[in-house]
């Protein structure tokens, strides 16, 4: 009857199950270099998935030693120039080492020194992702439509951007606002961010724009972290209509309340979920991209706790980012617009993370697949720069440190709704907008779909960012 078990998948944290029987992990006993260069590209893709939760599983565990044999292998089929999976490996390798790192605080300083990142390069990895994917463009629209619809009519409108660092967004809503038959009212846009220059180039830009159309126009900066935002400076003015626009930035307050959570829970460098092995995983021919296979495969992979859903932080115990949504919420806005990541990944043990996010980075790879060359400089800058260090921050980081707590969307609706906030479901016409920017780019492969009145941004049929919009319920 044991026997049975093991063959089924369930495997002890040291001892992972043998997707590939004839590939030995132990020192001494065998080595995998001399059939690397036979493998196709689905059965290195396989191996190298198998390789990355094996050494995953050392890593939670503390077991140094089976993590740096681990490591060996991958470095010999992983590549940052290669394939799909053998990019994501390349990543993922790297943060698991640097999370092993950490266990020696002296060594992980030395070898990584603090270095003064160049505004320059943040904002080209942004306006590269923009526009070598669709999913930033597609959040604007939906955004802009939204505000446009709700804001019919009014004469004073005062935006809120809670990471104001691309100008397109707000040059589009400019040229929509001067076409209004009613004319385009007085409008103000409040911008946040943490580096002083990339407000002084959104002002310029906007103001440039602003002038052009002959709107009447005002930016207002405020160089801040938003876990530090004093709201007190957004300067809300009686007559205004108040619209807030967050994209990609609210999870990051969830780092705020680990500290608290940590003091209630068991230790995080356990993991329960890794003797959840339900089944090895299979090659099927029928599968077409890396994403679809990790999404009907990896997820049998580790089972997630029943409460999962609601963990790792309980919305009850998220006071920052409570406080945030009151604060939010006593300013009145008539519409606040929210675009996240549609995954989980501020699970509470490492083996779930890293799951769940090779489920999630393994789309968006396969999106700069099927339309980037894997010769692009610029391709090469997104996953490195914004996807990697993404990828990093979620598997090596722990405690304030982990900012990139992205979760689902069914998550966000019940924090709203606690906070006071009603949703708004998006219009027919906001989708109808969206689909003609994919059919006008030619970007085949996305789709658009509706789920509670909010609107998922998919790869396939893989959501990979939820658009959902709220407003004070005094205005329902």
């Amino acid at each position: 009857m044991a026997g049975m078990v093991q063959e089924e998948g369930s495997s002890s944290v040291t001892s992972p199950p043998q997707f590939f029987p004839w590939m030995q992990l132990s020192p001494g006993i065998g080595s995998p270099y001399p059939w690397l260069r036979e493998l196709k590209s689905e059965e290195r893709g396989l191996c190298l998935i198998h390789l990355l939760l094996a050494c995953a599983n050392h890593v939670a565990v503390g077991s140094v030693e089976n993590a740096n044999i681990s490591l060996e292998h991958i470095s010999h089929l992983a590549s940052p120039d290669g394939d799909t999976m053998q990019r994501i490996a390349a990543y993922f390798t790297a943060a698991l080492a640097d999370r092993i790192l950490k266990g020696w605080p002296g060594l992980h300083k030395a070898l990584n020194p603090k270095q003064v990142s160049l505004i320059s390069e943040e904002i080209l990895v942004q306006r590269l992702f923009f526009e070598l994917c669709p999913f930033l463009k597609l959040s604007y629209v939906i955004t802009n439509e939204a505000i446009i619809e709700s804001m019919e009519g009014e004469k004073m409108v005062h935006i809120i951007d809670l990471n104001s660092s691309e100008p397109a967004q707000w040059i589009n809503l400019l040229q929509t606002l001067s076409a209004r038959p009613e004319g385009p009212p007085h409008l103000r846009i409040t911008g946040i961010h943490e580096k002083k220059e990339v407000l002084e180039q959104m002002a310029l830009r906007l103001t440039e724009e602003a002038e052009k159309l002959d709107i009447p126009f005002q930016f207002n900066p405020i160089v801040s972290k938003l876990e530090n935002l004093d709201l007190g400076n957004l300067r809300v003015k009686t007559g205004e209509a108040l619209a807030v626009s967050s994209v990609l930035q609210l999870h990051a307050l969830l780092a705020m309340d680990d500290e608290m959570h940590k003091r209630n829970s068991p230790s995080g460098s356990k993991n329960p979920s890794s003797n959840h092995f339900q089944r090895v995983l299979r090659m099927n021919q029928n599968r077409h991209t890396l994403g679809e296979w990790l999404e009907k495969d990896l997820v049998n992979v580790y089972s997630s706790s029943p409460d999962s859903a609601l963990s790792p932080l309980s919305l009850s115990a998220s006071p920052k980012m409570s406080s945030f949504l009151n604060a939010l919420r006593s300013l009145s806005p008539k519409l606040m617009v929210i675009t996240e990541q549609e995954s989980n990944h501020n699970e509470y043990t490492l083996m779930e993370r890293v799951t769940k996010a090779l489920n999630f980075y393994a789309a968006l790879f396969d999106c700069l697949e099927s339309t980037v060359s894997r010769a692009s400089l610029e391709r090469h800058k997104v996953e490195k720069m914004l996807f990697g260090e993404e990828i990093k921050n979620i598997i090596a980081c722990e405690g304030t440190e982990r900012k990139e707590r992205h979760e689902k969307l069914e998550k966000w609706i019940l924090r709203l709704e606690l906070a006071g906030f009603g949703s708004i479901p998006l219009s027919y016409h906001g989708r109808l907008q969206a689909n003609r920017l994919l059919q006008s780019y030619g970007y085949d492969g996305y789709k658009i779909k509706e789920e509670n009145g909010c609107l998922l941004i998919c790869w396939q049929d893989r959501p990979l960012f939820s658009v959902s919009a709220w407003r004070f319920k005094r205005y329902d």
